[in-house]
């Protein structure tokens, strides 16, 4: 599998890699405030040329196989709505999950979408035993698509993570692949 070329279709979406092109969609989206406020790594403002910067780490996190990022888009469109992707410790077959979807696109049930076709690439194509989220506690709406995908609580991290100059609680979600066989049996 050329993992370089990657892409997954879902019933309504598109994981690809990003492009350059992708730049000035990634900076409007990942620029709102209501998605760095709510994201570790996503600044505000978001600077010009900084999505560029971003898209041009990812092959070589590819290539080095400790990260894999994906553009989430439309099928029927191609427009750009978020990314996804898996930070994969290989040692211990096991990766973190991590997404943003942009605001115009929240309550359309894309991020559990994507994330579900993400956990079946993670267990079945790079074969991990376990995938973990973690996600701000004031932000339970990530939590809910962790929750859809069956991933159980697994604990707080209390004041873990200072995001501008804030200390903030941190919920940790995981799955383990044979509880994804299990919830996903009938789907796959």
């Amino acid at each position: 599998m050329n993992i370089l070329k990657k892409t997954i279709k879902t019933n309504r979406l598109l994981l690809r890699p990003f492009q350059l092109s992708d730049g000035n969609d990634v900076q409007r989206l990942a620029g709102e405030f209501e998605i760095a406020d709510t994201t570790l790594f996503i600044p505000h403002p978001y600077e010009d040329g900084v999505a560029e910067q971003w898209i041009r780490t990812h092959e070589e996190h590819l290539k080095s196989g400790k990260e894999i990022i994906f553009a989430i888009t439309l099928q029927n469109t191609k427009e750009l709505i978020g990314s996804i992707g898996l930070i994969v410790n290989k040692e211990h077959e096991k990766a973190e999950l991590g997404y943003w979807i942009g605001k115009p696109y929240w309550n359309k049930g894309y991020a559990t979408e994507a994330a579900e076709a993400m956990l079946k690439f993670g267990f079945e194509d790079i074969n991990l035993n376990r995938i973990h989220a973690h996600y701000f506690a004031r932000n339970p709406a990530s939590g809910k698509v962790m929750e859809k995908l069956g991933m159980r609580y697994e604990g707080t991290l209390r004041d873990d993570i200072k995001k501008w100059g804030k200390f903030e609680d941190i919920k940790i979600y995981g799955i383990l692949k044979s509880e994804y066989h299990s919830k996903y049996a009938d789907i796959n």
